[in-house]
């Protein structure tokens, strides 16, 4: 009995141990499972899960967990270890993010990719640790405009219209053209057009098609040769959440999200494209954004967002340059 005794100890002891190593991490997100973002989630979770690490990545889509903007918050304080998140969302915990979505800043995707390992987004991830978030694929969105009523391509446009931007630099640039602004999160433009609470709105091309925007509105103007709207939208992952891991978890966990970030930049070229094809199918109008006009909300951009970026920032002007030097 003595010898039972001792080895249901030692078995139970074993499996105590392996259940120690065992991991689940919670991954939230406000989009649907048909999305982009939701695929480059359930990447980085399939190639942990195939690493076989005894780690465990649980999603929860649609804002099924966190509402969108609260996600940043929880992550930071260790009650939420993954989320896949446009950063300028927590521009009230840190304002330089609000760079993160500052108009005309982001030329086209390979540019994004660019601004994603340089000196600028160093800088940026220097405050995430700060709030012990760390950036495990980087990715940047385009985006555009839908008017309900009227196509949307220059500033004069949006004059006298309700607008829903995503961030406080857009929405000050719009205001500067005379717009009234309704904020929200991508997953309420639907219900806001709907009930005529929105005349216009932009975002990122993926949301448009996810949140089938196109059967509310008569125009879309999508991002093209020139795209003014582009969002990072970063998995990221609570810092000591990733420390605490064992090395052969974390090896398995920075492999995944390198394959995720290489699809996150080659799906998010097509997502411009196939939402056109969509808002056609649709029969939505599709207008085009001339170089004149770009250049016309490029100026009101300065005149707005970038000067009451670099005032409301302390790092503001060291922080936009640093962008800004990016070819």
């Amino acid at each position: 009995m003595k010898k039972y005794l001792l080895t249901f100890a030692a078995t139970a002891g074993l499996l105590s141990a392996q259940a120690a190593h065992a991991t689940e991490l919670r991954l939230s997100h406000q989009w649907s499972t048909k999305d982009v973002r939701h695929a480059v989630a359930e990447i980085v979770a399939n190639e942990v899960a195939a690493a076989d690490v005894d780690l465990n990545i649980k999603i929860f889509p649609s804002k099924s967990l966190f509402k969108p903007r609260e996600q940043y918050r929880p992550l930071s304080r260790g009650q939420l270890d993954m989320t896949v998140f446009p950063l300028s969302y927590a521009g009230g915990q840190q304002p330089a993010f609000n760079l993160t979505l500052m108009p005309g800043l982001v030329k086209n995707h390979d540019h994004a990719s660019r601004l994603s390992k340089s000196p600028f987004m160093a800088a940026l991830e220097a405050k995430m640790a700060e709030d012990d978030v760390m950036v495990l694929v980087h990715g940047y969105l385009a985006g555009g405009f839908v008017g309900k009523n009227k196509c949307i391509t220059k500033p004069a446009d949006v004059e006298g219209l309700q607008t829903r931007a995503a961030g406080k630099s857009f929405e000050e640039m719009l205001v500067g053209a005379g717009a009234s602004i309704a904020s929200m999160a991508s997953s309420e433009i639907y219900s806001a057009m709907q009930t005529g609470v929105l005349d216009a709105a932009n975002t990122s091309s993926s949301s448009f098609v996810s949140y089938r925007i196109f059967e509310q509105v008569a125009c879309y103007t999508p991002a093209g040769d020139v795209a003014l709207w582009f969002l990072y939208q970063p998995l990221l992952m609570n810092k000591t959440a990733f420390e605490r891991l064992s090395q052969a978890q974390q090896d398995a966990l920075l492999a995944a999200a390198a394959k995720a970030e290489t699809y996150y930049l080659e799906e998010a070229k097509k997502q411009d494209a196939l939402s056109v094809e969509v808002f056609r199918k649709a029969g939505v109008e599709i207008a085009e954004m001339s170089p004149q006009d770009f250049a016309a909300w490029q100026t009101l951009a300065t005149e707005t967002s970038y000067k009451s970026f670099v005032a409301s920032v302390p790092d503001g002007q060291e922080l936009l340059d640093m962008a800004l030097s990016v070819e």
